[in-house]
């Protein structure tokens, strides 16, 4: 309403409420009256005022509080479709920021020189060469499935070690299907970046390398207890199965493994022990059924004659054991591989070839010896002196022996050892958790077969640079 309005009405309003019978009002009353009248009126229209500025505020403070809630669902929105990037000492990660889906990406770099000494080892080369060249992704995808690919770069052609998938159904049931490693042989299952020495021992000569089947394992009483059954298409001892099964002939594998006190704080929270077992048939010759055994040195000393067959069941049976305590680890493992063979004027016979070993490790510098390794060193190598890494020495002793009666029928005597022994040392030097370098030296000595001579002594020292991820 405008001001004269206002001013007008009010005044009409003062006049009409003046006492009917009173005297009129002087000029001077009525302008003290009007006057009043406007003071009252300016005193409404800051009120006024005042009132629609407090509720314009209102409304643009609600505006912006509806502005940084549609932000804050933006932000949201885009959070949860972004993933999430990691970059630690031990690899890449990609998470999904909401579910979960995960992929990490690890390697392995292992460049060996090696020397050989006199005797038996004059015959062999000094050489550099990458022992190992392993991309690794593996993840999850969602809550039931894991994957793992493993590739082998090093060597004249590429190859696959490992590509497999995990249907993870509990903690206590887990299907795996793919190339993976059969749960034979105790120091084969050791990751390739974790072993003790440059090669592994003798028992692992018997034990199937990597082979394509499908598995069932999983854990009990929060890691004490672990089990795994397998069927495989069947690999010869010490060599990995081929892409398909050359016979038709399949190959049931399955470990035990107990760690009573692994969630235990005392002194035999760090034992472990178990059984391993394999048993299936083989049916032809050559390479991808009958084995060939070699030195730590990776020197053949033992093959079957090109005319024998492999006919008949291939059992293995592997018992094994670690304890690592503090400083200090030791691991054992005897393995008996028989075979039934055929040879070319018809005589057969079962052969029992048997390998052991032990391997005993201590770490210098304080940290934790363990199946895996030193994980990562307390003080890391620096150049200023702060730091020198971790220090661990080890030691190695073992032997395989060969069926007498594979002589002569169906191994050559005059190229085939009937036994060897073998007993090594090494330095590892754990410069940080990617970086590591080895030193190993190691002795072989063989027992002839009846009716030959036995070959000179093996001396080698090895050295290794790895790094891994």
């Amino acid at each position: 309403m405008p001001r004269t309005t206002q001013l007008g009405l009010a005044i009409a309003l003062a006049l009409a409420a003046l006492p009917a019978r009173a005297a009129d009002p002087t000029t001077k009353q009525l302008l003290a009256r009007i006057a009043a009248l406007e003071q009252r009126l300016a005193a409404v229209e800051a009120a006024n005022v005042a009132t629609g500025a407090a509720d314009e505020l209102d409304h643009r403070l609600r505006v912006v509080e509806r502005r940084q809630e549609l932000d804050a669902e933006a932000d949201a929105a885009k959070a949860a479709s972004t993933p999430v990037v990691g970059l630690v000492d031990k690899g890449l990660s990609v998470k999904a920021a909401a579910g979960d889906l995960e992929v990490k990406v690890r390697g392995l770099v292992q460049g060996d020189a090696r020397h050989f000494g006199g005797g038996a080892s004059s015959a062999q080369t000094d050489t550099f060469l990458l022992r190992r060249v392993e991309p690794t992704l593996e993840g999850s995808w969602g809550k039931l499935l894991g994957f793992r690919i493993n590739a082998q770069l090093a060597g004249d052609s590429a190859t696959i070690n490992d590509a497999y998938v995990d249907l993870k159904l509990d903690p206590r049931a887990t299907v795996r299907a793919g190339k993976f490693k059969p749960p034979v042989g105790l120091e084969r299952l050791q990751p390739s970046n974790a072993t003790s020495g440059i090669e592994l021992g003798l028992p692992s000569e018997l034990a199937p390398g990597r082979d394509i089947g499908v598995q069932l394992q999983g854990d009990f009483a929060g890691g004490g207890l672990g089990y795994a059954l397998g069927l495989f298409n069947g690999a010869p001892d010490g060599r990995d199965g081929l892409t398909t099964n050359p016979d038709g002939d399949f190959e049931l594998a399955a470990r035990v493994f107990a760690e009573p006190w692994k969630n235990r704080a005392n002194a035999l929270s760090g034992l472990g022990f178990g059984i391993a077992a394999s048993r299936g048939d083989k049916h032809g010759g050559g390479n991808n059924y009958l084995p060939r055994y070699r030195t730590p040195g990776q020197v053949q000393f033992f093959n079957y004659r090109s005319t024998v067959l492999a006919d008949g069941e291939h059992l293995r049976v592997s018992p094994q054991a670690y304890y690592y305590g503090g400083r200090f680890g030791l691991l054992g493992e005897y393995i008996s591989s028989k075979q039934d063979v055929r040879a070319a004027n018809g005589s057969r016979a079962e052969l029992d070839n048997r390998a052991w070993q032990v391997v005993a490790g201590y770490v210098l510098t304080g940290e934790d010896a363990g199946y895996k390794g030193v994980p990562k060193p307390n003080n890391a190598f620096a150049m200023d002196g702060s730091g020198w890494g971790a220090f661990e020495v080890v030691a190695r002793y073992g032997r395989l022996d060969i069926d007498d009666d594979a002589f002569p029928s169906f191994a050559d005597p005059t190229v085939a050892s009937a036994a060897t022994r073998s007993w090594g040392i090494g330095l590892n030097w754990y410069l940080n958790a990617n970086f590591k370098l080895v030193a190993n030296y190691a002795r072989t000595a063989f027992d002839a077969a009846p009716g030959a001579t036995a070959r000179d002594d093996e001396d080698i020292v090895f050295t290794r640079a790895q790094f891994s991820f």
